[in-house]
């Protein structure tokens, strides 16, 4: 795959394993433990992309040894635009325009690239995936106090040795086992979608 196949050139509704259109692809990662009460959590996950160099966000974690997707929690009354934006500049220093999806719109199912579902421990996640362009980067994270100690550091890096280095990274922590297998998901889907 070279460096520019990474740049989404349309907002077009993802694919899913069958080929279909509109419906997002999907995965489950765990299960439900029937005696355990869940603390149910909604995330944004972004696949963003620099336009400049052709390369995709992937954040290092030192604490846990693995890499993930910029992202995270929606807070109440958020709505996905306003999470993924917030999360973004947050993460990675840069302002984005995510493809297909506007602030204010009801239309996050419609234009999310895939969802994952989560059971860990006692957390039930539903993380929604989309597709993003660096509008402007200016470089300056703002970790929070724990990001900053579990050692946050983004890279830019094509595609493909994005889904390398993340294949290869072997966590240390459960959750770190979790994300890898979320985010891994979640860049071949979008590698997917750019084959097709």
């Amino acid at each position: 795959m070279d460096n520019h196949s990474i740049l989404p050139t349309a907002a077009a509704p993802p694919a899913t394993k069958d080929g279909a259109v509109g419906v997002p692809a999907s995965k489950t990662i765990g299960s439900r433990t029937s005696n355990v009460k869940y603390i149910d959590r909604h995330a944004v996950r972004l696949l963003i992309t620099n336009a400049a160099t052709s390369e995709l966000a992937l954040i290092f974690v030192q604490k846990g040894s693995y890499y993930k997707l910029p992202g995270g929690g929606i807070e109440a009354d958020e709505d996905h635009s306003v999470a993924a934006l917030r999360e973004a500049e947050e993460e990675t220093g840069c302002k984005i325009k995510i493809l297909g999806l506007e602030q204010g719109k009801d239309n996050e199912h419609e234009n999310c690239l895939a969802t994952t579902e989560e059971w860990r421990d006692d957390l039930h996640q539903i993380s929604y995936a989309y597709v993003a362009v660096v509008v402007e980067d200016n470089g300056q994270v703002a970790l929070t106090e724990e990001e900053k100690a579990d050692g946050l550091q983004h890279e830019w890096l094509p595609l493909n040795v994005a889904i390398e280095k993340t294949e290869a990274c072997r966590p240390s922590s459960q959750l770190g086992q979790f994300i890898k297998e979320r985010d891994l998901f979640l860049m071949e889907t979008f590698a997917s979608r750019l084959r097709h």
